[in-house]
């Protein structure tokens, strides 16, 4: 009989071990001002959790960013976009703290790294510097906060990670301090139907439930009347204090009736999950109105490690004439605490809004692959390109392919192969797959030309095209005139445009010799810093030269004098 007990435990329900340990006196904050969050760990983003915490720079750039413990340089990348130019620090703990969206490095390292983007002749790089090489000590200036990368603002993207494993922690972990006194907001609830004979609310579609404060500062829902197996789900933030940013919670705990059926939080996740956010979010209401609406439940296909406890998936199956009470718990790091209350009565009732799912001619199982030729086009989605099987509607038109819709999310690469024979050589030379916009408007995917046909990989479904670029970049000067003499000038920058297919090269010369031009597409500029190379010659020839993503290539010529 016991053993039976135990093993229906272990089936339904799952426990994994408790926080870890973490050293929090080995390290110092990575600036001298009071960390102010504009985002958090695990934060819900597009496709992933946010792997570290975003400081607040003072909508600053140039502040000083230190290292956070003794270590030794491993990793340096400078990128258009991710984490801009970034810095990763391995420490003899066995932590690595990595340091992203920087304005520019600290001397000894802005140094090595201009060697290694001089000798490649090229602004984008990756090194990995052997252990060692490039010491630092906790306190060193390593860098400057900036706005590189996919930065939104000025910050800084904090990181720690296992040197063994690379998972990301939250970094709150090591005892870096943030004010936080303000209980998580809870914006919104949602009952959902999850088997066939369920109904919440007399819906078999998603359903808001309305909830009020009450006098003890809890929330308590309308009650739910409800059959069969359902499931709950909300959409919910944190403010810290001293900042208005709607950031993540830190953990969620869903009982009912006094049992917990789910428990899960940020302290950890591997990069290799992280997109599997997908299927803990109502993607569907998300791909609708872009809400992240965070289920209680497990849906198909959601193997995240999260869980501490997860109790039949986190389902609840109601009986009629049986009540039900659902605790939703939801903290931020701090522990301030927000709790609400649903009520569920288990009671069947006419169904009056019935589930909106429209059947195709074609069906896509998840677990297999999936070939698919609309004429002109063939789509092709590999095993579990999906996390669930559904209907999908697949339109044809001239030299146009519609692949659904965003509201079912792709885990996996797909392909789409346009047949191009039509066109001579000439015309595709300046052709490329583009995906529409909800405006229509085109945007450049990665094409592959191979004989008459252009392939493109993508986890984006929605409609494709082929388009045409026959319009070269546009450059300009931005702080300069030609024939002008710049002597007191510090830096020499350009406005670079592509108007369709987008700027896929460009480089400069100054008198024949390379020169280093760091590129921020959120502001089609290329910058050249003159500290970079001594000029030795009073005339100075500038040449740029700017390639689309078809190969319509322009050219920049100007003249300038400096001693």
């Amino acid at each position: 009989m016991g053993k039976s007990i135990l093993l229906l435990l272990f089936c339904f329900c799952i426990t994994v071990n408790a926080q870890e340990n973490y050293p929090k006196d080995a390290f110092r904050s990575p600036m001298d001002i009071p960390i102010i969050l504009a985002g958090t760990f695990g934060e819900l983003r597009s496709n992933h959790f946010h792997s570290g915490i975003d400081i607040k720079t003072k909508q600053r750039e140039g502040l000083p960013i230190y290292a956070i413990g003794d270590g030794s340089v491993t990793r340096i990348k400078v990128s258009h976009w991710g984490y801009g130019k970034a810095l990763y620090i391995a420490h003899p703990n066995g932590y690595t703290s990595v340091y992203g969206h920087l304005q520019k490095f600290g001397p000894e390292i802005e140094e090595y790294i201009k060697k290694v983007q001089y000798d490649k002749k090229s602004y984008e790089v990756e090194v990995f510097p052997k252990y060692g090489e490039l010491k630092v000590t906790k306190g060193n200036v390593i860098a400057y906060g900036g706005n590189t990368g996919g930065s939104s603002g000025p910050h800084l993207h904090f990181e720690i990670r296992s040197s063994i494993s690379e998972k990301p922690t939250n970094p709150l972990l090591y005892g870096f301090e943030v004010r936080d006194a303000t209980n998580p907001t809870l914006e919104k609830i949602y009952g959902y139907a999850l088997s066939d004979d369920a109904v919440v609310n007399q819906s078999k579609e998603p359903i808001e439930i309305s909830f009020k404060k009450q006098a003890d500062g809890t929330f308590l829902a309308q009650k739910v009347n409800a059959s069969g197996t359902i499931g709950f789900g909300f959409i919910g933030y944190d403010r810290q204090d001293l900042a208005a940013n709607r950031n993540g919670v830190y953990s969620v705990q869903q009982l009912v009736n006094g049992t917990t059926y789910t428990e899960y939080d940020l302290e950890s996740f591997s990069f290799s999950e992280t997109r599997l956010l997908n299927t803990l979010i109502d993607y569907d209401r998300y791909g609708r109105y872009r809400q992240r609406v965070q289920r209680l439940f497990k849906a198909p296909g959601n193997k995240l490690s999260i869980y501490n406890t997860i109790y039949n998936d986190g389902k609840i199956d109601v009986r009629e004439g049986l009540s039900y009470q659902v605790e939703l718990i939801i903290k931020d790091f701090e522990g301030n605490i927000t709790k609400a209350i649903i009520p569920v009565e288990g009671k069947k009732e006419t169904v009056v809004v019935e589930k909106d799912e429209e059947k195709t001619e074609n069906y896509v199982i998840a677990k297999k692959p999936n070939n698919y030729d609309l004429g002109g086009a063939k789509v092709y989605f590999p095993a579990n390109t999906f996390y669930d099987n559904f209907y999908i509607d697949l339109e044809k038109g001239e030299d146009t392919v519609t692949i659904h819709n965003s509201r079912v999310a792709a885990h996996r690469n797909f392909t789409i192969t346009f047949d191009v024979e039509k066109y001579s050589a000439d015309e595709r030379n300046q052709m490329f797959i583009a995906r529409l916009d909800s405006r229509l408007r085109p945007h450049h995917s990665s094409t592959y030309k191979r004989g008459n046909t252009f392939t493109t990989r993508t986890r984006n479904l929605g409609t494709y095209t082929l388009a045409k670029d026959t319009v070269a970049p546009t450059i300009r000067p931005k702080n300069f005139k030609d024939q002008k003499w710049l002597s007191n000038y510090h830096y020499l920058s350009v406005h670079i445009s592509d108007d369709l297919s987008g700027v896929d090269t460009y480089s400069a010369t100054i008198n024949g010799k390379w020169i280093l031009m760091e590129y921020e597409p959120k502001t089609n500029t290329l910058t050249y810093n003159f500290d970079d190379v001594i000029l030795d010659q009073k005339e100075c020839n500038l040449e740029v030269i700017v390639t689309d993503n078809v190969g319509n290539t322009s050219t920049f010529k100007s003249t300038f004098f400096r001693k």
